[in-house]
């Protein structure tokens, strides 16, 4: 398969290009770095990039921003960020993608623990990644030419921890080789409407 990777330089998406770069051909993108270069807040770079990506077999997305913070202290403009960016530039990668995408091709989101499990100062990231976990769901059931979406939901990725740990004390944290098992699994595998918790 030809695999378009949005996000390939992140900590998950490393191992997601360490998993599925031995069997497939992988275009990767980001805001600074890849093949492609595209701003997910933007409609018009996410068509410029599927335009110049050619055919694509399968959609990763391991991108997406969202706002930590109190909830005493949030705004709506901090809400903003993650519904700008992890929220709708996940929903416009489909949006746009499905009419790129090849018939029986698939895309792939991200969300995170916190859709189920939430922490304090999470409520933002909490909210983006249910909305997405949503969003799958019902667009499973309307994609066109035999096209199948799912959503990964790691927990707390290990090597993230040096920055993370002070906010998920007690959680175990998942190695970023195993939250890119799920990648391969949505990516390779029939089904759709999925979301893979990997905890």
């Amino acid at each position: 398969m030809r695999i378009l990777i949005v996000g390939a330089t992140g900590t998950i998406g490393r191992a997601v290009v360490g998993e599925l770069g031995g069997r497939h051909e992988l275009v990767t993108a980001g805001r600074s770095s890849g093949d492609l270069r595209l701003d997910i807040t933007d409609g018009h770079s996410i068509r410029s990039m599927y335009e110049r990506a050619g055919a694509i077999d399968a959609v990763v997305c391991v991108a997406g921003k969202v706002k930590f913070g109190p909830l005493a202290q949030m705004t709506a403009a901090d809400y903003e960020i993650g519904l700008k960016d992890k929220l709708m530039g996940q929903v416009n990668l489909v949006l746009i993608g499905q009419d790129f995408l090849d018939d029986g091709g698939s895309f792939t989101l991200t969300t995170g623990v916190l859709d189920h499990d939430p922490i304090r100062q999470g409520s933002s990231a909490s909210m983006v990644n249910g909305a997405v976990n949503a969003f799958v769901l019902a667009a499973a059931i309307e994609l066109q030419r035999g096209q199948r979406i799912n959503a990964v939901s790691p927990g707390v990725i290990a090597e993230a921890m040096a920055g993370y740990a002070p906010f998920f004390r007690g959680f175990e944290p998942v190695p970023a080789a195993r939250a890119a098992l799920a990648y391969a699994r949505s990516v390779e595998g029939a089904q759709t409407g999925q979301v893979y918790r990997v905890l």
